[in-house]
């Protein structure tokens, strides 16, 4: 035990001084390294994005908190996948001459440690409610702990000896391709009408990424169930923190899906920029579930504090106490668990490598496409934990609640617009979700510029060090801008559809308690 905690402790220290080399952090799927991106947008937005996570690992360690412990870990475990895509992606580009993306073999294993988090943090949530502290098998969730460091030591040794021990060429699969059908058993399929390009990604890596996703949506419905368990409903902030995160994991899906094609770079400044703004979203749920159980902005001196502090003697004795928990049944065992996932990974994997083969679409890129897969999804997800906040009673109904105005607005015959005079009624809430949404808005304006850009220069802007190239994009979103004028009425109506999700989950409704 104590061998692993010093393995553990090495290799994901709660001490993040240690990682301050490491430039991004996303969950879902952070695919593409800095050393393929780190002088573009995407780069910008990944390497920005360290900060808001590193705030949001202190705020879930809190003492206070009593995290479970193997999934508290699977959280930090996610920066040694992003430290494997660093050599991944200088060793794609210095060796092969293509990006992270497209080198299956090294993609495929980096990916892989991005299963492992998802894996850590599911079973360590799972077992959490169902299980009180006394029963949790400590020895067996150490042994998860090293099988995952032990993970990254394996990708470390195969990045050094691929390129040359073992033979390994741009395009070797990931796994050597196992499960994978033979060129001739593919032409044989009645639908194929294309042959597949040299970079698609083979079936495991496919089952990788596949893997990731379907976890990481696990993931989000055990922590909200962990909210209901605790009695805290600050937890499920964290899961409606997680949704960019998840859409980042999608557009990355979506960019392998088009065969990672240059015409669709947007795809990945837009994966960044949802995983700047997802690592900022779980930053603030986490920092609000430390706040729910006694965090203070004391907590930030680094020096003992006295024995005798009524603060720190409150909030030490919650720390020690048992977890208050309403222990649930299982409703579905790990094996059962393990079962569905691998249905769900191997399904989906092998309908999209070989179905798509029967489309034009992915041989045809289509930004409009892209982008409404990106959106659509997470849409989807967004939907079902509305549902389910509705029908617990979460926020925008009920007691402490608001409701949100119609289009129509409040003039005698009903016809008036919404002004921004309805969004200040909802006061700091309905001022913070207008800034959100504006926010959104150059988030969206970037890539889409930049992808203007490209459809008119012939290559992608260095918004860094050439100043043209900034000019004209700024310019495309300046252009913009003024058409986005025509689209008020929308814009204020999205920011005061927001306006309960940030006063519940970014103010603690405050807004509703002032209402009432």
């Amino acid at each position: 035990s104590h061998l692993t905690d010093a393995a553990a402790s090495i290799a994901v220290s709660n001490s993040f001084e240690s990682f301050a080399g490491i430039a991004s952090v996303a969950s879902a799927s952070n695919l593409l390294s800095f050393a393929d991106q780190g002088q573009n947008l995407a780069g910008v937005f990944f390497q920005a994005s360290l900060l808001p996570y590193l705030a949001f690992l202190y705020f879930l360690s809190f003492r206070g908190n009593r995290t479970p412990s193997l999934g508290n870990f699977g959280w930090q475990f996610l920066l040694l996948f992003v430290l494997s895509t660093i050599p991944g992606g200088i060793i794609s580009k210095s060796t092969y001459g293509v990006s992270l993306a497209d080198c299956d073999w090294l993609h495929g294993s980096a990916e892989a440690l991005l299963t492992a988090t998802n894996v850590l943090i599911v079973l360590g949530f799972k077992e959490a409610m169902t299980k009180s502290t006394e029963e949790i098998d400590a020895k067996k969730n150490d042994a998860f702990k090293l099988a995952a460091v032990g993970g990254f030591g394996l990708f470390a040794a195969f990045a050094a000896l691929g390129p040359g021990t073992l033979g390994f060429e741009a395009h070797s699969p990931f796994l050597f391709g196992v499960g994978g059908l033979g060129e001739d058993a593919v032409a044989g399929l009645p639908w194929v009408i294309h042959s597949e390009p040299e970079n698609a990604l083979s079936i495991p890596t496919w089952a990788i990424h596949f893997s990731s996703v379907f976890e990481f949506l696990f993931a989000m419905g055990i922590i909200w169930d962990y909210a209901e368990a605790t009695d805290n409903p600050k937890w499920k902030g964290l899961t409606w923190g997680m949704l960019p995160l998840h859409a980042s994991g999608i557009a990355a899906c979506t960019y392998h899906f088009f065969y990672n094609p240059s015409s669709l770079q947007f795809l990945v400044s837009t994966q960044a920029g949802l995983t700047l703004l997802g690592n900022i979203t779980v930053a603030i749920a986490a920092f609000r579930i430390a706040a729910s159980n006694g965090w203070t902005i004391g907590d930030l001196n680094p020096f003992p504090k006295s024995n005798t502090s009524p603060e720190g003697i409150v909030v030490d004795e919650l720390a020690a106490a048992p977890v208050s928990l309403v222990l649930r049944e299982k409703t579905e065992s790990t094996v059962e668990l393990a079962a569905k996932l691998a249905a769900l990974t191997l399904g989906a994997s092998y309908a999209v490598k070989y179905g798509e083969l029967a489309l034009d679409l992915p041989f045809e890129p289509n930004a409009f496409a892209g982008a409404a897969i990106v959106a659509g999804i997470p849409a989807l997800t967004a939907f079902q934990f509305y549902n389910r906040s509705q029908k617990e009673g979460g926020e925008g109904e009920g007691e402490g609640g608001f409701s949100i105005p119609g289009f129509g607005g409040g003039g005698e015959d009903g016809e008036q617009g919404l002004s921004m005079a309805d969004v200040k009624k909802y006061g700091v809430a309905g001022t913070l979700a207008y800034v959100i949404t504006e926010l959104a808005f150059w988030a969206v304006a970037f890539p889409v510029a930049s992808t203007a850009y490209y459809n008119t220069a012939g290559h992608w802007p260095d918004v860094i060090n050439d100043s043209s190239d900034r000019t004209t994009v700024l310019g495309f979103i300046f252009a913009g801008a003024n058409v986005a004028r025509l689209l008020v009425p929308l814009r204020l109506g999205a920011a005061l559809a927001l306006a309960p999700w940030v006063d519940e989950n970014i103010l603690g409704g405050e807004a509703g308690k002032e209402e009432q």
